[in-house]
């Protein structure tokens, strides 16, 4: 074996084939060499100890200091009729030799001791006992035994049936174009089994949670954008014909094969490193040991960039004490100036971009430059000269000309100063493809730079460019993403180029508009949403109320079965209305206050009566709250069909005359933030502790805080049906408030079948309804269309009927907006566009996945088709 040592001695008992070795200071016998654990190939224990130790220098840096869980064949891994038994081991055996590093992972009824593959001998020791494959965390374990926060991201690219490599790759570019637009760069792995896996490079500021959740909200993003091509659902059935893109092994529990580890397949293939050049070959296939020493003699590790981003333990994440002093740890790569990740984007040879390879100097200049790149998408990329680089940010939306609106700001990379003056086209297929204008270019004036935090600069730009001359702009971090380059979103505003104490109360509560479309995925979306517009004199304050709307957290339909541990939940009664999210800012003029629907949609004019109660309800504070629009009947039960009248109505006079007859509440269940601070982080028990302490129903109650049910949920689900209302939310008492996302923490859980249905039709009517409509044709989309669910004839009165002709004959087509329809329906049917959402009770579905006995409820206004899912 290369690095090894082979010593002679007796071996009176041993096989012909055993030798005794040093392998880098420590003996090891190897024994069976000729045993062949690759029966398809030939391949035997010795040529595996041999790629082992040739690959040794390559494949440590991506285990060092992981704990390895490995995967043993002892007998060989067997052939397709007769596959050999595998052990799937995490523990360290007994007779592990006493030099293999380890470390401890206490779990709640036991330890794992676990090895660390940080040198050739423990990897030479590995292989002698068949551990074929070795699998790591996305996590490193710190010099004191401690664990420390992900260095890296993966994800997992597994075709189901139906589909190969080529769909992996597929997706593989639209997975590097959303990283690339997160300022992360990722490199991808052909698994060695059947699909891809792509690593990227994290600075360790969030922990595995955080991490994983990004991940799971890439996949769902990428799957709501390609329904089919991906799934990222673990269920098999849903896998045909898609790619699987598993984000779980960013989870601190799970682990993925490490790159260069040998799988135990029929062939010796290999977790191989790949560059994208080769992703985009015909013939790309997965790579065996041969192919992969031959390739790393050649050119080395593909993946060696990961290691630019690693962190650097910090002793300060570790809960551990030293267990065992640590060996000189290999030298450190330099640090990475400021252009680093701009470099690595981008090919000199093949851009017409600068591409320089000196580091920048310390720069004190203060230009700034504003390109209209029409890449992917049209866009602005603002760049201000600091630190003798251009800080750069994408605006969707360019730099805002109006003072009452604010701009979403993606950071991206820092840019050489050269590319001030670049204009061009940048060839299609490389980073930012497309043409590059010079929209405004010039000086600034700065007046303060907290980075990362805040920037407030005055532009000098030019009479017959873009800005028109000069401009004053503020830059708002808004705090989403811990700091890290996952979400690097901002805000800009136009400001006035002289403020006085009285704009300030101008500004104060402003009203924004922030970019409906980012470049990056639903959690940066997310993160705009709770950020926040600057308001000052002199320089902006922290804003009191989150400027973007933010879009409520949903439950998901569930059953007392998902409730395994009772003691998890807390519960709260179902209320029949309609969601509402309340923004009341105070201040020295009285409170504003808006209400938007879930989807977003106004309702302050709608409900002018909450208005008051609202208001006193929060005394001086200043708060977002999360509530239910309801109306009462007379026996004080939620009616939704008294509600009714109340919805939908534009008119004032209308407004007023539906006041008198129906009066509405304003019935609380949370509190997203509170004098400033978000509490979109906090647990449930903590932000119902916030809402209580701070919101006081009104004199006459129209505002109220019901309270949380003090009991099980049998008692809880029995007290609700008592009451006439429509069930129990279930809520996690640790649970986060998770902006726009359905979520398992809370359930709810009804009396009846009930489903929000889109309508896409009608068919009239006999006996006295011969003149008027008969019957609703509905529909629930999917990632075909809109799907026919059947149709409902009866819960209308008269008058609903009246108002319901003249609302579908306006929005009349001559085409089916099914597409599944049944020929009988069809027959007589008047098709609609399928823009209304109403809501029906029904006994159960059929067979046939129809509704069966459904009743009209009344129309969900504040829903649309978008936010119809099938529940149940």
């Amino acid at each position: 074996m290369s690095a090894a040592k082979r010593r002679t001695g007796t071996r009176s008992s041993a096989s012909k084939t055993d030798v005794t070795v040093d392998v880098d200071g420590h003996r090891l016998k190897l024994t069976h060499l000729d045993k062949v654990l690759y029966p398809e190939t030939g391949t035997t224990k010795a040529e595996v100890l041999q790629y082992y130790s040739d690959i040794a220098e390559y494949l440590l840096p991506h285990t060092r200091d992981r704990a390895a869980t490995r995967k043993r064949w002892v007998n060989g891994v067997g052939t397709v009729e007769h596959p050999g038994q595998m052990f799937f081991q995490k523990n360290l055996d007994d007779s592990a030799p006493s030099w293999v590093k380890r470390r401890t992972i206490e779990h709640s009824d036991h330890d794992n001791e676990y090895p660390l593959v940080n040198d050739r001998a423990t990897l030479t020791w590995l292989a002698q006992i068949a551990a074929l494959e070795l699998h790591v965390p996305q996590w490193r374990f710190g010099p004191r035994g401690g664990r420390q926060n992900p260095d890296r991201l993966v994800l997992d690219l597994d075709p189901g049936e139906g589909v190969g490599l080529a769909e992996c790759v597929e997706v593989a570019k639209l997975v590097r174009t959303i990283l690339q637009g997160m300022g992360l760069e990722p490199l991808p792995v052909t698994s060695g089994s059947k699909g891809i896996h792509l690593y990227a490079a994290l600075d360790g500021s969030q922990t595995s949670d955080q991490v994983s959740a990004v991940a799971h909200e890439l996949a769902r993003a990428l799957e709501s954008d390609h329904p089919d091509l991906v799934v990222s659902d673990m269920k098999k059935t849903l896998r045909v014909g898609r790619v699987l893109l598993d984000w779980s092994q960013n989870n601190g529990s799970k682990t993925t094969v490490a790159p260069y580890s040998l799988r135990g397949r029929m062939q010796p293939t290999v977790a191989a490193p790949r560059t994208w050049r080769e992703l985009t070959s015909p013939s790309l296939a997965q790579l065996d040991f041969t192919e992969v020493l031959a390739r790393v003699k050649r050119r080395g590790d593909p993946l060696a960039a990961l290691f630019d981003g690693t962190a650097e333990p910090d002793p300060q994440q570790e809960q551990q004490e030293p267990q065992e002093p640590q060996e000189p740890q290999a030298p450190q790569e330099p640090q990475r100036d400021r252009l680093h990740l701009y470099r690595s984007m981008r090919d000199g040879q093949k851009t017409p971009e600068p591409v320089p390879d000196d580091r920048p100097g310390p720069g004190a200049g203060n230009t700034f430059v504003i390109q209209k790149h029409d890449a992917t998408r049209l866009h602005y990329d603002f760049r201000l000269e600091h630190d003798g680089v251009l800080v750069s940010w994408a605006i969707p939306k360019g730099p805002p000309a109006d003072m009452k609106v604010n701009h979403l700001a993606v950071q991206t990379e820092d840019h050489p100063l050269e590319y001030a003056s670049f204009a061009g086209t940048i060839p299609k297929g490389e980073y930012g493809g497309g043409v590059v204008e010079i929209w405004d270019e010039g000086t600034y004036d700065l007046e303060k730079w907290r980075d990362g935090k805040e920037i407030i600069a005055t532009l000098h730009g030019t009479k017959k460019g873009g800005l028109g001359g000069d401009r004053k702009f503020v830059l708002i971090h808004t705090g989403s993403g811990g700091g890290s380059k996952a979400e690097q979103n901002w805000l800009i505003h136009r400001m006035e180029l002289t403020y006085t104490p009285a704009q300030e109360e101008k500004h104060r509560g402003m009203p924004a508009q922030p970019d409906d479309e980012a470049p990056s995925i639903n959690a940066a979306r997310a993160g705009a949403a709770e950020s926040a517009a600057p308001t000052t004199s002199i320089a902006p304050i922290t804003p009191i109320t989150p400027i973007a709307p933010i879009t409520p957290m949903l439950a998901t339909l569930g059953a007392a079965a998902d409730l395994r541990e009772h003691a998890e939940w807390a519960y709260e009664m179902k209320w029949d209305g309609i969601r509402a999210v309340a923004y009341l800012d105070g201040g020295p003029d009285g409170t504003s206050l808006k209400l938007l629907s879930r989807n977003g949609n106004d309702l302050t004019s709608q409900y002018p009566d909450l208005a008051e109660p609202l208001r006193a309800s929060i005394g001086h504070h200043s708060t977002v709250l999360d509530g239910e629009i309801v109306a009462f009947d007379a026996q004080g039960r939620p009616s939704f069909s008294r509600l009714q009248q109340r919805m939908n109505l534009l008119d004032e006079a209308d407004v007023k005359k539906a006041m008198r007859a129906v009066s509405v509440h304003y019935l609380v269940f949370d509190q997203l933030h509170l004098d400033g601070s978000s509490l979109l982080g906090k647990s449930y028990d903590d932000r119902r502790t916030s809402l209580e302490a701070s919101v006081t129903p009104d004199a006459r109650s129209r505002v109220q805080v019901p309270q949380v049910f003090d009991g099980d949920f049998e008692s809880a689900f029995e007290s609700s049906r008592k009451l006439g209302l429509e069930g129990v939310m279930a809520k996690k008492h640790d649970s986060t408030y998770g902006v726009g996302r359905r979520s398992r923490s809370w359930i709810k859980i009804k009396h009846h079948l009930a489903q929000e249905v889109v309508v896409g039709g009608w068919r009239p009517g006999n006996g006295r309804r011969a003149d008027s409509i008969g019957s609703l044709l509905l529909g629930i989309p999917d990632g075909d269309g809109l799907r026919y669910v059947g149709r409902v004839g009866t819960g209308f009165s008269d008058a609903d009927l009246r108002r319901l002709s003249t609302t579908v004959k306006k929005l009349g087509r001559t085409s089916s907006p099914f597409t599944d329809a049944p020929r009988e329906v069809a027959a007589d049917a008047h098709w609609i566009e399928p823009t209304l959402v109403g809501e029906v009770e029904f006994a159960e579905w059929t067979a046939a996945d129809h509704l069966r006995q459904p009743s009209w409820r009344g129309w969900r206004a504040d829903k649309s088709p978008a936010d119809v899912v099938r529940e149940s």
